[in-house]
């Protein structure tokens, strides 16, 4: 899901229930209010950009000021996001994520998820978490709180969908 232009008309103040065309503004699809279809797309598309590993790609998907609890990192800004997600893939090679849908609200959306890597000591891990993640009505990721455990493992689970693990769609 790419962010498009959008047009946003806004009452008018002055004029009552009358409408006036407000700037055009980039809105990333599907956005909120959210109904169980629109929060697994976004939860696939989620998990689709995680597995590219590119942070510019992914960076673009949260609000320039995105809050963000990952663990016990805190960070602040679009710019801080790209930079962690530089240095995580850094560290964490061969990385796979899979995402579950879990439930939503207009805005919001929770998730499970577990991913795999190797470390820079050449460990497996494997790491389990929840995600709660508010959108701004634009659609972009306003804030993301993580809490993530991790632990080491002899083989992996994760390949990818070709392999018929279950995908963000939740089934």
């Amino acid at each position: 899901y790419k962010a498009t232009v959008s047009v946003l008309y806004c009452a008018n103040p002055l004029h009552g229930l009358m409408l006036r065309r407000c700037l055009p503004v980039l809105v990333r699809h599907p956005l909120p209010p959210f109904t169980e279809e629109t929060a697994r797309k976004k939860v696939q598309a989620a998990e689709d950009a995680w597995n590219s590993r590119d942070p510019a790609k992914i960076a673009m998907a949260y609000s320039e000021d995105t809050e963000w609890r990952n663990r016990d990192t805190f960070l602040k800004g679009r710019e801080a996001v790209r930079q962690f997600l530089k240095g995580k893939w850094e560290r964490e090679k061969d990385y796979k994520l899979v995402k579950h849908y879990f439930t939503h609200t207009d805005n919001k959306i929770a998730v499970t998820f577990q991913y795999e890597y190797t470390n820079q000591e050449g460990q497996l891990i494997r790491a389990y978490g929840n995600e709660h993640w508010t959108f701004d009505p634009e659609g972009y990721m306003k804030i993301r709180n993580a809490s993530i455990n991790d632990t080491v493992v002899d083989s992996r689970v994760i390949h990818g969908p070709q392999d018929g693990f279950p995908t963000g769609t939740g089934k």
